[in-house]
């Protein structure tokens, strides 16, 4: 397998398997602005260089989280 560039654009199914979510769980998200998205031609789109970014995101709110003891 080849090396993804950092501006790679994935598709929604994409997501979902990088995710391990549901495709409709990967929508929903996007629709209400949860994921950094964009969209083409009607369909969605991410930027992989923005989902790693947010993952670092989601991993440092979960780590404040506890921290907290709201966890």
């Amino acid at each position: 397998m080849s090396h993804p560039m950092s501006d790679e654009i994935l598709t929604l199914p994409e997501v979902a398997q990088l995710l391990k979510v549901a495709e409709k769980t990967v929508y929903s998200m996007a629709q209400r602005g949860q994921l950094p998205a964009f969209k083409v031609g009607g369909q969605w789109r991410f930027k992989r260089v923005d989902l790693d970014a947010w993952i670092e995101e989601q991993k440092a709110a979960g780590r404040d989280d506890k921290q907290r003891g709201d966890v």
